[in-house]
C-alpha cells in the first residue's frame, strides 16, 4: 500500500487581518519518486489532496512599518511527518532569511526581526525545507513562497523641481499654458489611494490655475500687463490619497515671468525741442539728442527717427542710438549765421518692429518739433579754393611770380586779411608770398630734375585777430627745359681681341637724358672729330638710341697698345640741344679661336672667386692631421688598464669600511647561505667578483678545497690566509666570514654592540699586533680612547 505524506506551510498574519494568498505557478519537483503536497495556508486550514509531485508558489502579504516591539509574526511551517517528537528540523533560506526573517527549528514558527519598508524591496522570495534532524536528509521536497509588503501611505508626494521657471506673452488670452509640473509618490500605485496625486494652487490666484490631475498651470485672468506688473510666484500644491483628509502633500515654486510684447507706441514727452549751434559746426557733428519713450523692451522698444519736414530738412539728419534709443541730430551742410540763423523741423519716431494684433492701440509712431538756432562765431578767413595748383618753368628768373591766393573774412566786419608762407613746408625758403595781395613768387633757382613738385601752405589770418587764421595746401610744379646734356647709362669698358677682324662689333652704346622729353628722347652718336679719322675703330648710329663701336683693322697688339680711349659724341634734339662728350675704354687682349677673352696685359677684367689649389691642399692636409691626433688619443685610451669599481686613496686592503658588515649569526638566513660554511665543497669558484671590474686578463681563482677540515674556524683561518696572499683579492672576506655570529653560534659573539652596555672598558691593543690590515682599526679605537681619556 502506498504511502502518501503532506507538508503543511501553515502562515498567520502579523496584523489583525487575514493574510492574502495567491497560487503563482508551478515548478516540476526534483523528488520524482514520491507524491507529496505542498500547502500554504492561512489561520484557516484547507483540505488536503493528491496530486503529483509539484511545487506550488505561493505569495502573501504583511504590513510595512510595523510598529511593534515583539518580532512580527509571520506564518507557520509543519510537515506531516512532524510527530512532535523533536525529529525533525525546519530550515528556512532566502531573501532575508536568517536575519530579516528566522524561523524556529523546532516548531517552524517564522517571525520578521525588523520593520518593513515596501520602498526599499517590495517582495522576497523564501524558500521552506524540513529535513531529519539525524540523517539529516530532507523528509519534504523544498517549498519556495513569497512574501509581498502591503503598502502603507508613509510617503508623501514629491516635486520633480524644486522650483519652477516658465514665462508666457504679456497680454494672453485665459487658459494659455503656461507650465506642467510633476510630482511622483514613492507608495504603491497599485494598491488603494496612497500614491494617487491632486494638485491644487496654493497661492497665485486669480492669475493662474491648475489642473488636479494633470499639473498644467494656464493662465486665468484677461490681459495680463508686463508693464504694470512682469514676475509672479505660484505656489502649487500635490497631495495624495486623491486629496482627501489625512493625505500627505508636498509643494513647489513656480516663478512666472511675463514677456514683453510691442504693445505701447512711442511717446515724446514734449512737443518741441530747442537747440543752439554754432556756424562754425562741423559736417556730422551732433546738435542735440531727443528721445520718444516706448513702455517696451528689447527690440519691441527699438525707434527710428526721421524728419519729415522743415525748412531745414536737407540741413540737417537724425540718426538712432541703438544703445539709448535716442534721436542723434546732426550737421548734414555748413551753417552760416549771416545766410540763415534759424531752423524748423518736424521729427517723427517710429517703432520699427509692430505687432499687428495690437494696432487698434493706435498708431505706433509720434513726432515733435526741433527749432535750431544758428550762433554767429567770428569765423576765419575763407579761401576761394580748397586748394590751388600751379606751373612754373625751372629756367624761370627769381622773384617771378607764379600764382596768386585769395582769401577774405566771411564774416559781415570784413576784416582784411595778411598771407604768409608755412615754413614747415618751405624749409629752403624756395618760394614766397606778398602779404598783402597773396602772390607766390620764387626766391631760389628751380631745378626739375632735383624736385619735380613743391608742396607748400598758404596762411591767411585776420590782421585784426591773428587767430582767426585759415590754411590752403598749394601744390607748384616745376616744367621741365632742357638743360641736360645725354650720357653713358653706365661707364663703358670693353675689351677688343688681338686676332679681330675688320668691321667687327665690339660693344653696343645707348645714353640717358635727364629732362622730360614730351615727344621722346632722340639722341645721336658720334665719334669726337679728333678721333674721328686716326681712331682705330669705328662708330656707327643705329638711329634708335644706341650705336656699335666696330674694329676698323685686322689685328691688335696688345704689346705695342694695351688700351684705347675712343671719344663718343651725344648729342639730343631738343632746343636748346645739349650734348656731351663721353669716352669707352677699349682694352687689347688675347682670345682663343673662338673670340673668348684668355688674358689681358692689365688686370683681368674676370676674376676668380673660387678657393686657390693651395688653399684646398693645406686645408684637406690640417683635417688628416686632426683625424689622426683623435685616433691616436682614443686608442692610448684604450690601452690604459681598467680601475677597480671601489676607489680608494689609500691602500684598499686597509679599507675599514669592509668589515663593518656582521652577519646575523646562525639563524640569519638572509645574509649568506650556511650551506657553504658546513659545506666548503659547495663553493663555486667560478663566479665573478661584484666590487671590482671584471677583468678578462686574470682567470678566476681555484683553491683547493679543504676536504679533510670540518672545523669553521680552521676553515676560516685557510681562506683569510688564501685572501692575504692573492693580489686580486678584495680587502674583505667574500664569504662573511662573521656569519656564525648570533644566539647558539659556536663561535660566540664577536659583535661589540653590546659593549656600550658593560662598565668595563674595551682593550684594543690587540689590534696592533694584527698586521697592517688592521692599522686603521687600531688607529681609530685608540685614538676613540684618547679622546675619552681626555
Amino acid at each position: 500500500m502506498r504511502t502518501y505524506h503532506c507538508f503543511w506551510l501553515l502562515f498567520w498574519a502579523g496584523q489583525p487581518h487575514q493574510s492574502f494568498l495567491t497560487p503563482l505557478s508551478k515548478r516540476t519537483s526534483s523528488f520524482p519518486e514520491k507524491e507529496k503536497v505542498l500547502v500554504l495556508s492561512g489561520n484557516s486550514r484547507q483540505d488536503l489532496h493528491r496530486s503529483k509531485r509539484s511545487w506550488m508558489w505561493n505569495q502573501f502579504f504583511l504590513l510595512e512599518e510595523y510598529t511593534g516591539t515583539d518580532y512580527q509574526y509571520v506564518g507557520k511551517l509543519h510537515s506531516d511527518q512532524d510527530k512532535g517528537d523533536g525529529s525533525l528540523k525546519y530550515i528556512l533560506s532566502g531573501d532575508g532569511a536568517g536575519d530579516l526573517f528566522i524561523i524556529n527549528e523546532n516548531t517552524g514558527d517564522i517571525q520578521a526581526t525588523k520593520r518593513l519598508d515596501r520602498e526599499e524591496k517590495p517582495v522576497y522570495i523564501l524558500r521552506a525545507q524540513a529535513i531529519n534532524r539525524r540523517t539529516g536528509r530532507p523528509v519534504e521536497p523544498e517549498s519556495e513562497f513569497i512574501i509581498k509588503i502591503h503598502d502603507i501611505n508613509d510617503n508623501e508626494p514629491m516635486f520633480t523641481k524644486d522650483v519652477y521657471n516658465a514665462s508666457i506673452p504679456e497680454m494672453s488670452d485665459v487658459g494659455t499654458f503656461v507650465v506642467q509640473v510633476t510630482a511622483t509618490d514613492a507608495d504603491d500605485p497599485t494598491y488603494g489611494n496612497s500614491a494617487k496625486v491632486v494638485y491644487s494652487i496654493l497661492q497665485g490666484q486669480p492669475y493662474f490655475s491648475v489642473e488636479s490631475e494633470t499639473g498644467i498651470i494656464k493662465t486665468a485672468l484677461l490681459n495680463m500687463d508686463r508693464e504694470n506688473r512682469e514676475q509672479y510666484q505660484v505656489v502649487i500644491q500635490a497631495k495624495d490619497m486623491g486629496g482627501q483628509m489625512g493625505g500627505l502633500s508636498g509643494t513647489t515654486t513656480v516663478n512666472i515671468t511675463l514677456t514683453d510684447v510691442n504693445d505701447n507706441p512711442p511717446r515724446f514727452p514734449q512737443s518741441t525741442y530747442q537747440f543752439r549751434a554754432p556756424e562754425s559746426t562741423p559736417l556730422d557733428s551732433p546738435v542735440g539728442r531727443i528721445k520718444a519713450n516706448d513702455a517696451d523692451v528689447d527690440e519691441n522698444a527699438e525707434i527710428e527717427y526721421s524728419i519729415t519736414e522743415g525748412d531745414g530738412y536737407d540741413m540737417f539728419g537724425i540718426t538712432t542710438d541703438k544703445d539709448t534709443q535716442e534721436g542723434i541730430i546732426t550737421v548734414k551742410k555748413a551753417l552760416d549765421f549771416e545766410s540763415k540763423n534759424l531752423y524748423i523741423l518736424k521729427v517723427e519716431a517710429t517703432n520699427t518692429h509692430v505687432d499687428p494684433r495690437f494696432l487698434y492701440l493706435g498708431p505706433f509712431k509720434d513726432s515733435a518739433t526741433v527749432r535750431i538756432q544758428v550762433e554767429d562765431v567770428d569765423e576765419p578767413p575763407m579761401f576761394s579754393r580748397p586748394a590751388y595748383i600751379m606751373e612754373v618753368k625751372e629756367d624761370v628768373p627769381l622773384n617771378s611770380v607764379i600764382g596768386t591766393v585769395t582769401a577774405q573774412d566771411p564774416d559781415a566786419a570784413k576784416n582784411p586779411v595778411k598771407y604768409s608762407v608755412d615754413r614747415h613746408t618751405d624749409m629752403d625758403r624756395v618760394f614766397n608770398i606778398n602779404s598783402g595781395n597773396g602772390s607766390i613768387f620764387t626766391s631760389k633757382p628751380l631745378d626739375r630734375e632735383t624736385l619735380l613738385w613743391h608742396n607748400i601752405t598758404i596762411i591767411a589770418a585776420e590782421i585784426n585777430n591773428p587767430k582767426q587764421s585759415s590754411r590752403v595746401p598749394v601744390f607748384i610744379k616745376v616744367l621741365d627745359v632742357n638743360d641736360n646734356a645725354p650720357e653713358f647709362p653706365m661707364f663703358y669698358e670693353t675689351f677688343v681681341c688681338e686676332n679681330a677682324k675688320a668691321e667687327q662689333l665690339i660693344q653696343t652704346l645707348s645714353a640717358v637724358d635727364k629732362d622730360d622729353s614730351y615727344n621722346g628722347h632722340q639722341f645721336s652718336f658720334s665719334l669726337a672729330p679728333e678721333a674721328a679719322s686716326s681712331s682705330n675703330f669705328t662708330l656707327q648710329d643705329n638711329r634708335d638710341n644706341t650705336a656699335g663701336i666696330f674694329t676698323r683693322k685686322t689685328r691688335y697688339n696688345r704689346h705695342e697698345t694695351s688700351t684705347y680711349f675712343l671719344p663718343v659724341v651725344i648729342s639730343d634734339n631738343d632746343y636748346p640741344i645739349q650734348s656731351s662728350t663721353e669716352t669707352v675704354t677699349i682694352r687689347v687682349c688675347a682670345c682663343d679661336h673662338r673670340g673668348k677673352m684668355l688674358s689681358c696685359n692689365a688686370e683681368a677684367l674676370i676674376h676668380p672667386t673660387g678657393l686657390s689649389t693651395g688653399a684646398l691642399i693645406a686645408i684637406l692636409l690640417c683635417i688628416i692631421i686632426l683625424l689622426v691626433t683623435v685616433v691616436l688619443f682614443a686608442a692610448l685610451r684604450r690601452q690604459r688598464k681598467k680601475e677597480p669599481l671601489i676607489i680608494s686613496k689609500e691602500d684598499i686592503r686597509d679599507n675599514i669600511v669592509s668589515y663593518n658588515d656582521e652577519g646575523g649569526g646562525e639563524e640569519d638566513t638572509q645574509a649568506f647561505d650556511i650551506g657553504t660554511l658546513r659545506n666548503p665543497e659547495a663553493i663555486d669558484d667560478n663566479k665573478l667578483r661584484r666590487d671590482i671590474v671584471p677583468e678578462t686578463l686574470f682567470l678566476p681563482r681555484r683553491t683547493a678545497a679543504a676536504r679533510d677540515n670540518t672545523d669553521v674556524r680552521d676553515f676560516i683561518n685557510q681562506r683569510l690566509k688564501e685572501n692575504d696572499t692573492d693580489p686580486t683579492a678584495p680587502p674583505y672576506d667574500s664569504l662573511a666570514t662573521y656569519a656564525y655570529e648570533g644566539n647558539g653560534s659556536v663561535a660566540e659573539s664577536l659583535s661589540s654592540l653590546e659593549s656600550v652596555t658593560t662598565d668595563g672598558d674595551q682593550d684594543y691593543d690587540y689590534l696592533s699586533d694584527w698586521g697592517p690590515r688592521f692599522k686603521k682599526l687600531a688607529d681609530m679605537y685608540g685614538s676613540m680612547d684618547s679622546d675619552k681619556d681626555s
